[in-house]
């Protein structure tokens, strides 16, 4: 895949995860209308993460970041890809249908794990109810991450990247007819859970079909493929446990102060925009790329998709980072504030969207990092880094809570995501000149900042006359517009000005070509 191709690549799934993204937004500020934060909007927000946590464990994660080297490699030699493919289907459908069934029984304790200041209250029995409901999801969605990571082996990105769309259409529809049905807001988006993973699956599942892959069950067998395809994927998965403890430590913290659980999941939801965007863009199609020349032994072409992914990601997080510390309560007040959701929980949500944009960089760069390790089958490394992160994030989070509250969570989390980019680029210094920075990267990453923290002056300035704007309501939304299209306009002149980048690279990144 050439420099041009990758980022065309980055730039198709990043416009399907845009997509989802703005859905998401539609589906969680309508939630928090219909909801607000009270007891039903924290039950779903633990029973939605549980079959989320064990999905990025089993599935995104862990799983496939063994998969897909070890598939790409098969893929580009021609050894039998969908024999694989189908033997690591029926191990994973094996291990993730098990622990569905026991995610049933211990639901009360899986709660408890997740958010122990429950006990005792009406927030307890609802999350175990919907626990219960939701969890069914974790195994559709992680037999339907395998199907895209098929697909993004292949080089078909579209039907992947627009998965989880149909995840955030399903739910908008559940909520539309809430009021029309007559149906419990909260017990109805959570039936909406597991509906939406059969979508997921049959979707990407057809997607492979038409690709070549045919993914059908058969008996699992415990094949010397399948021995090292778990021998690499053992390491990752307990770096997965070890990122999963750290959300835990986080909701555990944030269940013992009101409703700051809804709090930092609205704050989530708004850094994960561009966080979605842009790190999931480059995870999905920088690791295949890597392996495939890894294999083909290109180290030139190594070192171009690296640095390139380096670059579009600092491109676009750099100034959504800012924005998120700039503007932070303009952005949750016109995005959340409506219904049952008040101006209190505006100005808590805020800090944590500012905290977490620190934070943001980090969570990006932590993305194009990890493929350098995963295209050569090392998961050790990154799990020992991540244990580090874990004790970093632990500490701060359960230190600082007595002292600054909830948002001890946030800070805990973004400091920690910043400890482990420094790990992971440090240990990637022994890697040769594949991970080398070159003269362009070296040229533009400092220009990318000036251009970013001008933007940020602009649109600090512009809140400030937007004001009375952002505060009329029906108006709100047109006032939050101009000031996206401030930052818009200020942060890509400025940069064009600089020299940060260059009309063509955009062009180049748009133009839709082939398979990318």
């Amino acid at each position: 895949m050439t420099p041009i191709r990758l980022i065309r690549s980055f730039a198709t799934v990043g416009g399907w995860t845009l997509a989802s993204r703005i859905l998401g937004f539609v589906r969680d500020a309508w939630i928090a209308a219909a909801l607000g934060t009270g007891p039903a909007a924290q039950a779903f927000i633990v029973a939605f993460s549980l079959p989320n946590m064990f999905r990025r464990f089993f599935a995104e994660g862990a799983f496939n970041t063994a998969f897909v080297p070890m598939f790409s490699k098969k893929y580009e030699a021609g050894d039998n890809p969908q024999d694989f493919a189908r033997e690591a289907l029926s191990g994973l459908a094996t291990i993730v249908l098990a622990i569905t069934l026991l995610a049933q029984v211990f639901m009360p304790w899986l709660v408890l794990a997740m958010a122990s200041g429950f006990r005792g209250d009406e927030r307890f029995d609802l999350a175990v109810y919907f626990g219960r409901i939701a969890f069914p999801y974790i195994f559709f969605i992680s037999l339907a991450a395998l199907a895209s990571g098929v697909l993004n082996a292949t080089g078909r990105f579209a039907a992947a990247a627009a998965a989880p769309v149909l995840l955030n259409v399903i739910f908008i529809g559940t909520l539309a007819l809430v009021p029309v049905m007559g149906w419990d807001a909260g017990l109805a988006i959570t039936c909406a859970v597991p509906i939406a993973g059969i979508a997921q699956l049959l979707l990407v599942w057809w997607a492979a079909k038409r690709a070549g892959i045919t993914l059908l069950p058969r008996l699992p067998r415990w094949t010397p493929e399948m021995k090292r395809l778990a021998i690499i994927a053992a390491p990752a998965m307990l770096a997965g446990g070890v990122v999963q403890i750290n959300l835990l430590v986080g909701r555990q913290v944030s269940s013992y102060f009101g409703e700051a659980v809804a709090w930092l999941y609205n704050a989530d939801r708004l850094y994960q925009l561009p966080l979605g965007v842009v790190a999931i863009a480059i995870g999905v199609v920088l690791l295949p790329d890597l392996s495939r020349r890894l294999k083909a032994e290109d180290l030139a072409g190594s070192r171009a998709s690296f640095n390139r992914a380096t670059e579009f990601a600092l491109a676009l997080t750099l100034p959504s980072a800012v924005a998120l510390v700039v503007v932070a309560v303009p952005l949750v007040s016109v995005l959340f504030e409506r219904g049952r959701f008040g101006p209190e929980d505006t100005t808590a949500t805020a800090l944590a969207v500012a905290v977490y944009g620190v934070g943001l960089p980090a969570f990006v760069l932590q993305k194009v990092l990890q493929p350098l390790y995963f295209a050569r089958e090392d998961t050790r490394r990154p799990f020992y880094y991540a244990l580090v992160a874990m004790v970093v994030n632990a500490v701060l989070a359960v230190g600082l809570a007595p002292v600054v509250g909830y948002i001890a969570a946030a800070v805990a989390t973004s400091v920690a995501a910043w400890a482990m980019v420094w790990q992971l680029w440090s240990g990637s210094r022994s890697m040769g000149e594949a991970v080398r920075f070159d003269t362009r990267l070296k040229t533009r990453a400092p220009r990318i900042l000036l251009a970013s923290l001008i933007m940020g002056v602009v649109i600090w300035g512009a809140n400030l006359a937007l004001n009375p704007l952002l505060m009329a309501a029906g108006w709100r939304y047109i006032g939050l517009l101009l000031l996206v299209l401030a930052g818009m306009v200020s942060y890509f002149g400025a940069g064009m000005v600089i020299g940060a980048f260059r009309p063509s690279d955009f062009k180049s990144a748009m133009r839709r070509k082939g398979e990318a």
